[in-house]
């Protein structure tokens, strides 16, 4: 179903000279396709509509308006008899079916804030918890919320797009134009998993694993507010929702882990604590070999706000708690990587938070620290002992090719 709704859009195309606003769209909830306009009830009212028979290859269909729109305010939820809500619901649902073009702010104000205002409304009906929607309207509310969410990104910024490149410490984030109509979108889904009246079962045959993996991608996103919406506010959502989801949680952050984008890596160590303060001892010793060699690359970051985020999670009870569990497995992982910062790191405050964090271990099981420490030094003497072999290997070559080539050879 969900991959249905996600190619789903319209491959022909009509233009118009008065509104040429590009919109995304799949038609109104409840119709059979895009064209079905019948229902009395519709509030955007269509005076023509391009056919659609055949399904788009396109990932990202686009659309243009028809050349007649019109937009109008619908009633408020509180303004109309209970047994219509559900009704009000579907047809304030149908307002929102349509991404609007953000890159002209003076074109379709009106239609704007009136998609604003109606998602507005949607997400005070879902938050209050007036009644329970029915299957249909949950239905229909995902199809809106996949129409406006699951978009083509554009370029990150250490794409090959063509254009001179740039440190990306310093370069200022992408900021998505429809951040305004997008944020509420998310919080609609928020609200929805949140929900007690949301019934689990039915949440499931349409937030499926399509839903789910599509919503990863969006880690791609080079806005920050949208990374922080989905890891923060919604992936989390889903191991409070089950715990036994941390595990798949864990891999998924790991599998999509920013590696040169440092803002990226400190919200991403931020959420992985958040998953972790709601995942028990079974689940995270699924993952414990993967999360603690990402956790070790951190560690040793040149960038000092990406190790300090990294030492900040010794700083979280429950997680050192799981930590003291499976130190057996941790810290010969990660012992490297804080010797490393004591040695050569270049922050004094990394040194001190490095230092809190082996003296933790150290209190918690000597003798293995003891052992890691052997191994460690065993590990830099056999470095030093290959050294010094291959030092040794290029003197014989350089005194043999100056035997042979006498005052002919070239030194550099």
């Amino acid at each position: 179903m969900f991959k249905k709704i996600i190619k789903g859009g319209h491959k022909k195309h009509s233009k118009s000279d008065s509104i040429d606003g590009s919109f995304h769209g799949y038609g109104l909830p409840g119709s059979g396709h895009p064209g079905s306009g019948s229902n009395s009830s519709v509030v955007v009212n269509y005076a023509s509509w391009p056919g659609h028979n055949a399904k788009s290859s396109n990932p990202c269909p686009r659309t243009t308006l028809p050349p007649m729109f019109a937009v109008e305010p619908l009633p408020l939820f509180k303004d109309v008899a209970v047994s219509d809500r559900q009704n009000l619901f579907l047809r304030k649902l149908q307002i929102c079916c349509f991404r609007l073009d953000f890159s002209n702010t003076l074109k379709l104000v009106r239609e704007k804030e009136i998609k604003r205002q109606t998602l507005l409304e949607l997400v005070d009906f879902i938050q209050s918890g007036s009644g329970k929607i029915t299957e249909r309207c949950q239905e229909e509310m995902i199809k809106m919320v996949v129409v406006n969410i699951f978009r083509c990104l554009p370029p990150a910024s250490h794409e090959n797009t063509g254009q001179e490149a740039k440190d990306p410490e310093d370069e200022e984030p992408y900021l998505e134009p429809s951040w305004p109509h997008l944020q509420l979108v998310y919080e609609l889904l928020l609200r929805y998993i949140v929900s007690s009246h949301t019934d689990t079962k039915v949440a499931k045959k349409h937030i499926d694993h399509t839903f789910v993996s599509k919503l990863i991608d969006l880690f791609g996103s080079e806005d920050p507010r949208e990374i922080k919406m989905i890891l923060h506010r919604i992936y989390v959502q889903f191991v409070e929702k089950d715990y036994k989801l941390a595990d798949k949680a864990i891999r998924g952050l790991l599998k999509y882990w920013p590696m040169i984008n440092c803002q990226k890596e400190v919200l991403f160590l931020g959420e992985l604590e958040e998953v972790l303060e709601a995942t028990q001892t079974a689940e995270f010793q699924r993952c414990i070999v993967p999360l603690f060699r990402q956790i070790a690359r951190c560690l040793n970051s040149a960038h000092f706000q990406v190790s300090e985020r990294a030492l900040f999670l010794w700083n979280n009870e429950h997680i050192v708690g799981l930590v003291a569990r499976n130190r057996q497995v941790i810290l010969p992982i990660i012992f490297e990587a804080l010797e490393r910062n004591i040695q050569h790191h270049w922050n004094e405050a990394i040194h001190g938070l490095t230092a809190n964090v082996l003296k933790m271990f150290l209190e918690m099981d000597a003798e293995l620290f003891d052992e890691c420490e052997t191994r460690f030094e065993e590990k830099k003497a056999k470095a030093r002992d290959v050294e010094e072999q291959r030092e040794m290997i290029w003197e014989k070559l350089a005194d043999a090719a100056a035997e042979r080539g006498g005052d002919h050879m070239v030194t550099v």
